[in-house]
């Protein structure tokens, strides 16, 4: 017998015996004799027979697998997600499928299809920069497939979500700046079409306000790509405008990255002359020089509590309300910001 793809139907016949015989010696059936039992199984094992995942699926209604779409597997944050999402579903016995979208519409809209396409019994999604157009979710929702969201609020959609605090995250990042004695202090903003960007311009302003501190329309960038060149090219220009600017709150870590690089490109200090903060808290910000400032996010966390909310949709008997689930950030304080040069320890 040929090793690889070998079915039911050929141990049977090299044992001579019926394919429900081997079916229910394989699955330990009350009514097969030990010596039959011993057979299939040694039989089985030698030619690496593997029960028909898509039959199984066809009978069972589920595949026992977990779609997930995040905007890109190298980023240290979606890294330490799937790690939580991956822990969580193997106690329940299920597999992760795992798509980037590369923050794509097109490639997550692709993806979604692909994934509907090998019957995943879940999603979870995490959509992309480019994403406005809701109709390929929508179809998720109108064929029944459950479908949860994580890091992105999104929209429009009647589905449960794991977020961080958004709001609180940048409204602590700024005040911290603020503590550090800074009065000026830009925005390098993600993209606006997005909640989790808009969410962090209302902290950022709402810190501003609450320190009786003027917003500045012109103090607050888009860097719509989060990249390092874009926010530098950013960065660069505020400072060639000649504004007085002595702290910098950036959307994402590599945007704070790429502010540094700016400001040390044009012979100031930091933070003696502008303090910068990032957010997500990469493994790279304790490695740069100086080290960065960062807001710490829960990856790890949100992916083992999105993972149980997608169980809780696979298994709900019942139509309930969808379920938003909130989870803190951390202000990790390093060199970047540290005007007063008071040490305070790191997030775990």
């Amino acid at each position: 017998m040929k090793k690889g793809q070998v079915t039911i139907k050929d141990i049977a016949k090299e044992l001579n015996i019926s394919c429900s015989t081997v079916s229910r010696a394989l699955k330990d059936f009350p009514g097969i004799s030990p010596n039959t039992r011993k057979a299939v199984k040694e039989l089985a094992d030698k030619y690496n027979y593997r029960p028909n995942a898509v039959a199984l699926s066809l009978r069972n209604q589920r595949t026992n697998v977990i779609g997930v779409i995040i905007p890109e597997t190298v980023h240290f944050f979606f890294s330490t997600v799937i790690s939580g999402i991956e822990d969580e579903a193997m106690k329940e016995g299920y597999n992760v499928m795992i798509c980037q979208s590369i923050e794509s519409f097109e490639r997550e809209a692709d993806s979604i299809d692909a994934l509907m396409s090998a019957r995943v019994d879940g999603l979870l999604v995490d959509i992309s920069r480019e994403t406005s157009d809701l109709a390929h979710l929508q179809k998720v929702v109108e064929e029944g497939v459950p479908m949860v969201f994580f890091d992105r609020l999104v929209e429009g959609m009647n589905a449960p979500s794991v977020i961080v605090d958004d709001y609180q995250g940048a409204y602590d990042a700024v005040e911290h700046l603020i503590q550090q004695g800074c009065k000026d202090i830009a925005h390098l903003a993600g993209p606006g079409n997005l909640i989790i960007g808009r969410k962090r311009i209302e902290g950022y302003t709402s810190a501003l306000e609450d320190n009786e501190m003027p917003i500045k329309k012109d103090f607050i960038v888009e860097c719509r790509n989060g990249t390092q060149e874009e926010a530098e090219q950013a960065m660069d220009q505020l400072l060639a405008s000649g504004k007085k600017i002595d702290g910098v709150f950036a959307n994402n870590d590599m945007a704070a990255l790429g502010a540094l690089k700016s400001i040390k490109k044009a012979g100031l200090k930091i933070p003696e002359d502008i303090a910068v903060i990032g957010y997500s808290d990469w493994q790279f910000c304790s490695l740069v020089n100086p080290s960065l400032s960062s807001v710490s996010q829960p990856g790890y966390e949100m992916g083992k509590e999105a993972c149980k909310l997608i169980f809780k949709e696979i298994n709900k008997t019942n139509t309930e309300k969808s379920t938003i689930k909130i989870l803190d950030t951390e202000v990790v304080v390093r060199e970047s910001s540290n005007k007063l040069g008071v040490i305070q320890p790191l997030a775990n």
